[in-house]
């Protein structure tokens, strides 16, 4: 008897043991899901907003380097806010009709 009492209490163990890594699993997958997020406000990078404004990398480097489009580096990436991808968007593309395809998308 004494045996099969410790056969259940090592397969209970074993199953709250392991319901801890499937608790611990669940959250690294809505954490690597999640949004980069500065001060409460979302950071999109750059194959974000290429795929937003259907621009090449290379293009996202001009607008930078004229200055017409505001951006952070953080770690050596390069990141831009919601905020500042909503005025670069309505300052250069208000007389284009994929205006209203680029609000609907983020929201």
């Amino acid at each position: 008897m004494e045996n099969d009492d410790l056969i259940n209490f090592m397969q209970d163990w074993f199953e709250q043991f392991m319901g801890r890594f499937d608790r611990l699993d669940k959250f690294m997958d809505i954490m690597s899901g999640r949004h980069n997020v500065l001060n409460g406000e979302r950071l999109l990078d750059n194959q974000d907003l290429c795929q937003m404004l259907n621009v090449s990398k290379r293009t996202l480097q001009r607008y930078r380097s004229a200055g017409e489009l505001t951006y952070i580096t953080i770690h050596h990436k390069i990141f831009y806010t919601e905020k500042n991808v909503e005025k670069f968007i309505r300052d250069h593309f208000r007389d284009n009709d994929n205006i209203s395809e680029v609000t609907e998308e983020k929201e």
